[in-house]
């Protein structure tokens, strides 16, 4: 089933990362960093069915070479804290095939981005999983029409109302920054996720596929429902392979919450429709009239009856009892009451949200904290080779010093200049969370119940009301035939 997803990052210098790295990665290839000698070796990576370079026109022919196109980006990039590259990763669907989806790709990415004047570098992964996606690295900087780089951005200086420069304490003048380009404007979040939604819809309706997908977030779709986190290509293996991981078990939690308010939803509907059904087409009694009639007729009777699905008086005056103790004397009550149900339905539902995002965040600092703590003694080691020794360590040492590194650089992207790791904050927030959680479960078990005991009033009521309308609808054959 195609799914939608497209996510928006930043290759970023300050956070440890590289353009020529984060290139080999994706292409799967053996790229050399010119900027700090480091050699990127990938070739071994598999899944890579297709890789691919676009250029604007005024771009120098070279940059067809992946190697010399981020190279140059790495040189041109001086700050310790430069940002080199935008990745825009895509979720591919899997109605299409192999050379389908790289045509869909490709034109979607010319008419989005190469065509406003950055180079792309496209890589498609698809290790049969399942799970085929595309990585697109963007240049951030513009290329003027001479094949040079562009600046960024430029100052533009603030002047007062009398059309002068404005001089600060310092004896400079105030300036502001001002974009060269507008692709770094939030708005293209929203357009770019959208384009790829006509882009997909489009194909598969242009191939005879009815599936569709929707950029929309489910509240903006009028769904009520938690989104699921997206697993990534090593967790989604493991999950493949039946290895339970953390971001596999919030997904299942999270599946849960939506299962078990989907199916209170339906029921609130249908007990709402049965309400306005029942209050537009009859003049009904009040609740505590049906719990009195049933007691009368069980005593003036005493033969079965259809109401011995009420079990007896026992029921009846369990649902007296249910009645009185919500205040619910008539059927306007009723109805106040199951709205009531669907505003708990809906509190529970906007809490549940942002503590879910939260504890899939804590999860992944505390996991990687948990990868600098583990590897950091083989990560020293490693420091303390002599430079030719260190490439056979770390090949020997992949996994580590892999996942240490990786660990490195999200964390000090969470810290944000911090310097200690908050781990025992972070464990005791997400302690109190999940209690937060499991009270909100409680909370929607609750009122679970409430909605079988309405549900049971509202088959007993239909009962009566059927079993009267029957009752007078003999009563009159019995007067004709007389």
């Amino acid at each position: 089933m195609a799914i939608y997803h497209l996510s928006i990052k930043i290759v970023s210098r300050g956070k440890g990362a590289s353009a020529v790295a984060s290139a080999a990665y994706r292409a799967g290839e053996k790229i050399k960093n010119e900027y700090d000698g480091e050699i990127h070796d990938y070739t071994r990576k598999g899944g890579v069915v297709h890789t691919e370079l676009l250029l604007p026109d005024h771009a120098p022919r070279e940059y067809q070479n992946r190697a010399v196109l981020w190279n140059a980006v790495e040189q041109i990039e001086k700050a310790k804290n430069s940002q080199l590259a935008r990745e825009i990763e895509i979720a591919l669907p899997v109605e299409l095939s192999k050379e389908q989806n790289i045509s869909l790709v490709s034109d979607y990415v010319k008419k989005q981005f190469v065509d406003n004047g950055m180079c792309a570098d496209i890589a498609i992964h698809d290790t049969g999983g399942g799970n085929p996606h595309a990585h697109i690295l963007l240049t951030m900087r513009p290329i003027e029409q001479s094949g040079e780089w562009g600046a960024k951005s430029k100052k533009e200086y603030i002047l007062d109302d009398n059309g002068d420069k404005i001089i600060l304490k310092s004896g400079e003048y105030k300036t502001r920054k001002i974009d060269a380009t507008d692709w770094n404007d939030q708005s293209n979040a929203e357009i770019w996720r959208g384009a790829w939604t006509e882009a997909v819809n489009a194909e598969l309706e242009r191939h005879g596929h009815a599936e569709r997908i929707d950029h929309r977030s489910y509240e903006r779709q009028g769904i009520d429902q938690i989104p699921t986190i997206h697993l990534g290509v090593a967790a989604h293996q493991m999950e493949k392979r039946g290895i339970r991981t953390e971001r596999g078990n919030i997904n299942r939690d999270i599946e849960v919450s939506n299962s078990n308010l989907r199916q209170l939803k339906a029921r609130l509907v249908k007990l709402e429709n049965w309400l306005k059904e029942e209050i537009a087409n009859t003049e009904p009694p009040t609740l505590a009239d049906v719990i009195q009639n049933i007691l009368e007729r069980r005593e003036q009777t005493g033969q079965p009856s259809r109401y011995t699905t009420i079990n007896n008086l026992k029921a009846a005056a369990h649902l007296l009892s249910f009645l009185t103790s919500n205040k619910i004397f008539d059927m306007a009550g009723l109805e106040k009451k199951i709205t009531s149900m669907y505003a708990e339905q809906s509190a529970i539902n906007d809490e549940l949200k942002p503590i879910d995002r939260r504890l899939k965040t804590l999860n992944e600092n505390i996991k990687q904290s948990g990868y600098i703590k583990e590897f950091s003694k083989i990560n020293r080691v490693y420091q303390q080779q002599k430079p030719k020794d260190q490439p056979a360590f770390f090949e020997t040492h992949r996994r580590e010093l892999t996942l240490y590194q990786a660990a490195e650089r999200h964390i000090k992207g969470v810290l944000n200049g911090r310097e200690k790791i908050p781990l025992p904050a972070w464990k005791a927030e997400r302690e109190e969370l999940t209690a937060k959680r499991n009270r909100l479960n409680q909370r929607f078990y609750a009122l679970k119940d409430e909605v079988k005991e309405v549900e049971k009033i509202h088959r007993n009521v239909y009962d009566i009301l059927r079993e009267e309308t029957r009752e007078a609808q003999r009563t009159r054959t019995q007067g004709i035939e007389w």
